[in-house]
């Protein structure tokens, strides 16, 4: 009984060893499949039971190496039937192209129409926005053509950002017309600053041509009115030239710039008086603008007056230009600008023409104040910067504004750097004071054309009030300047005419209580 236990043993041993390598080699060949087993609960299962597994086992494998390999084939099949699809696809395509080449080689105007009728379309468009743009150019050329007469800085400067606006306009047409042509012929090179710069040269360029047109057009009617005053003036009728001659028969005409007032065909003393009367008006506008400008750039503006004219507040008057400045200022103006009055050309130059023929003088001068009665001064001196009245202007600007006073007044130089470069600076200060200007120069012209002329007579300071010769230029309360009044500075002079008339000198008087 031992020994058959013993023989038990060892053939159990040699089984479970057996089985032992049969699922060691079966786990690293294949995982267990789910519901397996290899053991049972009281042990290891027998061969019999073993060998049943691993048959399954193979089983499986090739069931799952079968079912790969008809997915595999299935694969392959569906992927050679899609590109034999493509291939059919791709041919059928190229057959119908084919046909369309030859179709279009038979009538290659029926197969074009459609993107010839676009392409038509397009650019019907594109010439009806460059119509509309063209005409914007225009309508921005003429604005900026109004803001030149008359001269308006501010209108022209806003017109000319509306031309160069339209112009960009324009041009970005032009590079969209051009990208058009590009994708049809091929790329297209980007302009160069030359093609860029060209259309506004070339509107530059037209605009230069129709100015000197224009400067010749002005300068033929200019022609025209002279020769036209001076046949007027030949004839010597006591007559005024305006529409309403009755009503300046006897009497001076209204001056001014197109005011319609006319002037008398010959010169007479009432006229010399309307003339000194818009000077004084004049005058005395320029010295209110011109306490403005001191009196914003902080000026103590009595010592300041001390010093453009010394001696006016000395003693009893030392309190005069504090309480009247404007009538010290104007008369610092007067006396800058009748400075020379007494002679033909103001000193410029050494002219005896009134001398050498007295009547052809008079003659010229008082033609002078017929043409210049109606010109604007700032835009005859834009044209005629140098003629004899843009040289009087100059050098009176120069005299009456020193360098240091438009420096502190504006903070710049700038425009008595224009005026001693020869042009005429177009501010609103500048143009004040030709307007000024001209009313002096007329004044001075027509003192030429009068036969004889005017006696021109200053008032000292200290002088004693003499109601003939003299107006006071601040009222008193009753009405008349008090007795033993006395010059304290005289404020623009005087003059006595040939028909015995006087246009009495305007003076500031001291002692007194004036009041406005």
């Amino acid at each position: 009984m031992g020994g058959n236990s013993n023989s038990n043993c060892s053939a159990k041993v040699a089984t479970v060893s057996d089985l032992l390598q049969r699922a060691a080699a079966s786990c690293l060949s294949q995982r267990f499949l789910p519901g397996t087993r290899a053991l049972d609960e009281d042990g290891w299962s027998s061969e019999e039971e073993a060998l049943n597994w691993n048959e399954n086992e193979r089983n499986v494998r090739e069931r799952d190496s079968n079912e790969r390999e008809d997915s595999i084939a299935r694969a392959i099949a569906r992927e050679k039937d899609e590109e034999e699809e493509e291939e059919e696809k791709r041919l059928r395509l190229w057959e119908e192209d084919k046909d369309k080449d030859q179709d279009q080689d038979k009538n290659p105007l029926l197969s074009s129409t459609t993107s010839d009728q676009q392409d038509l379309k397009k650019l019907e468009a594109l010439l009806a926005q460059v119509f509309d743009s063209v005409s914007s150019v225009k309508r921005a050329y003429r604005t900026l053509q109004q803001a030149h007469c008359p001269w308006d800085p501010h209108k022209m400067h806003a017109a000319d950002a509306g031309v160069v606006s339209e112009l960009r306009k324009l041009e970005r047409l032009r590079n969209r017309f051009r990208r058009g042509r590009g994708r049809e012929t091929g790329p297209v090179a980007a302009p160069s600053l030359s093609e860029a710069v060209a259309p506004y040269e070339a509107a530059l360029d037209d605009l230069k041509k129709q100015l000197k047109v224009k400067e010749a057009e002005a300068e033929n009617l200019r022609q025209k009115l002279r020769n036209s005053e001076a046949s007027f003036c030949r004839k010597g009728q006591g007559q005024w030239r305006s529409t309403h001659s009755n009503r300046w028969t006897k009497g001076g005409p209204p001056l001014g710039g197109g005011g319609g007032g006319g002037v008398q065909a010959t010169p007479i003393p009432h006229l010399f008086e309307v003339c000194m009367h818009q000077v004084k008006s004049a005058s005395k506008s320029f010295a209110s603008q011109l306490l403005v400008l001191m009196r914003a750039a902080r000026w103590d503006i009595p010592a300041a007056l001390q010093t453009l004219i010394p001696g006016a507040a000395v003693g009893s008057a030392s309190n005069l230009l504090s309480q009247h400045p404007k009538y010290a200022l104007e008369s610092y103006i007067n006396s800058r600008l009748f400075h020379g009055f007494e002679h033909e050309s103001f000193y410029m130059d050494g002219s005896l023409a009134s001398l050498i023929d007295p009547a052809a003088f008079r003659r010229n001068c008082f033609s002078q104040f017929c043409d210049m009665r109606t010109m604007d001064p700032t835009e005859m001196l834009g044209v005629l910067p140098t003629c004899q009245f843009g040289r009087f202007a100059a050098t009176k600007y120069l005299s009456l504004v020193h360098e240091k006073m438009e420096e502190s007044l504006f903070g710049h130089k700038e425009q008595r750097q224009q005026v001693v470069a020869g042009t005429h600076p177009r501010t609103e200060f500048y143009a004040e004071f030709l307007h000024m200007a001209k009313a002096v120069w007329m004044l001075h012209l027509l003192a030429f054309a009068l036969d004889p002329a005017p006696t021109h007579f200053e008032v000292r300071k200290g002088a004693e009030f003499q109601p003939e010769f003299m107006e006071s230029v601040v009222r008193f309360p009753s009405g008349r300047v008090p007795a033993g009044s006395v010059v304290a500075f005289s404020v623009a002079p005087g003059f006595r005419l040939s028909n015995g008339s006087v246009v009495r000198a305007r003076v500031y008087l001291n002692p007194g209580n004036p009041g406005q």
